[in-house]
């Protein structure tokens, strides 16, 4: 009986790359902590009895007290309604995410100039040092160095492999690179939604909150009549429309940090498929 032998397949996938344990805790809390710094601000600092000349007498309404003649411009967003403390909430998580996103972005660009350290890695492997080129990546501290360096772990161990051809290394230290991707691009663009779905929300908010003003507005005309319901008319009108400038305020600010943060994670994410193409370059034309 003729002896078989086996043929060479695929290593078995011993990924380096392992799953970021960072929950998101702060996904969960920070709307609903903005949300109630929102009211806050609209019902304690806006709606301090001390910022009205009449203030409502009646303590049932605690929720929503009708206070009359706001003595400053900025108390005036207080007779808004509702809405207000609602773009307020929504500006506030523009902020936490904006602050959130900035810090973890700037952690994952790593130290120093990414063409540099590409350069840096592509020196390296040219002379056939992998071990300082993975000291490279410990040094650079960012995403790139980390898919770089489980890249690199795979480059070592292919090197000594004897049981596949230079195609099928090739293959496996890409499945690699794209096993590290995976794990690394969710963490740059999470919590994003917050960002793009508040710049497309607030201004709506904003002009609802100014309808909703202009049939109060409205409604008041209707029902008293003369001069006095026209200087409430346009008193009220002037007030609702605080509702559309903070709501436009909102979304501005939200798509200008969007646009930012989705700039600055497209350069990391051309980091990464440069390394990846750097590495299986290098092996193909090293280890034939």
């Amino acid at each position: 009986m003729a002896e078989t032998k086996p043929t060479a397949t695929a290593a078995k996938s011993n990924s380096t790359a392992q799953p970021k344990k960072s929950g998101n805790f702060i996904a969960t809390i920070a709307p609903i902590a903005c949300v109630i710094g929102g009211y806050l601000i609209w019902r304690v600092l806006l709606g301090s009895a001390s910022n009205f000349t009449s203030p409502d007498p009646d303590a049932s309404h605690w929720f929503w007290p009708s206070h009359k003649g706001p003595k400053g411009t900025f108390t005036k967003m207080y007779e808004g309604g509702i809405v207000v403390p609602i773009l307020i909430a929504s500006f506030l998580v523009v902020l936490t995410f904006a602050i959130e996103r900035f810090l973890t972005i700037r952690q994952a660009a790593g130290s120093g100039n990414i063409s540099e350290f590409i350069r840096k890695i592509q020196f390296h492997l040219a002379n056939k040092e992998v071990d300082k080129a993975i000291a490279e990546c410990d040094k650079q501290k960012g995403s790139v160095g980390n898919v770089m360096k489980s890249g690199l772990s795979k480059y070592k161990e292919m090197i000594t492999n004897t049981e596949l051809d230079t195609d099928q290394k090739v293959l496996n230290i890409q499945k690699e690179i794209e096993e590290a991707t995976a794990l690394e691009l969710p963490m740059l663009e999470k919590n994003l939604v917050f960002l793009s779905t508040i710049a497309s929300v607030a201004t709506l908010l904003g002009l609802f909150g100014t309808v909703l003003g202009m049939i109060r507005s409205f409604s008041k005309l209707g029902d008293e009549g003369g001069g006095e319901a026209a200087r409430e008319l346009s008193q009220g009108i002037s007030e609702a429309l605080y509702n559309t400038a903070l709501g436009i305020g909102t979304s501005a600010v939200a798509i200008v940090m969007y646009n930012v943060f989705t700039t600055r994670i497209d350069a990391i994410t051309y980091g990464i498929d440069e390394s990846g193409f750097t590495l299986t370059q290098s092996f193909a034309a090293n280890y034939k």
